[in-house]
């Protein structure tokens, strides 16, 4: 059974999941494993020879689309390298995708950090 994972960036992460991506291609590549993402976050990943489904851009519904499928239980993970430092237009829709991954018990990770731990847990799995 594969498991789905999400993976979102705010602009001013992106750089930095795209050298997250590349650090754990091996885990990622797997073929137990579905990456989705938001447009544009997919877009790098795919630049880094990930293979991923994009949904729209977080700004676009992209957070909600995520959000929905963690609720069927669909998405079993999502990492989320949020940008604290800056504002965001769509805030309602990120509180709304962590709310959503509380309420379902999915983990979320929203720092390099806390989804290096999650992946390190995958790689260990198998």
């Amino acid at each position: 059974m594969k498991m789905e994972i999400a993976i979102i960036a705010h602009d001013g992460k992106k750089a930095d999941m795209v050298q997250f991506l590349n650090k754990n291609k091996h885990i990622l590549d797997r073929d137990t494993i579905n990456i989705i993402a938001t447009g544009t976050t997919g877009g790098k990943a795919e630049s880094v020879g990930i293979k991923v489904k994009k949904m729209l851009s977080g700004p676009q519904g992209g957070d909600a689309q995520i959000a929905a499928r963690v609720a069927e239980g669909k998405t079993k993970m999502v990492l989320f390298f949020k940008d604290p430092l800056s504002s965001h237009p769509h805030e309602s829709d990120v509180n709304m995708l962590i709310r959503v991954c509380d309420v379902h018990n999915v983990p979320l990770a929203t720092n390099e950090a806390t989804a290096q731990l999650l992946l390190n847990a995958i790689a260990q799995q198998s």
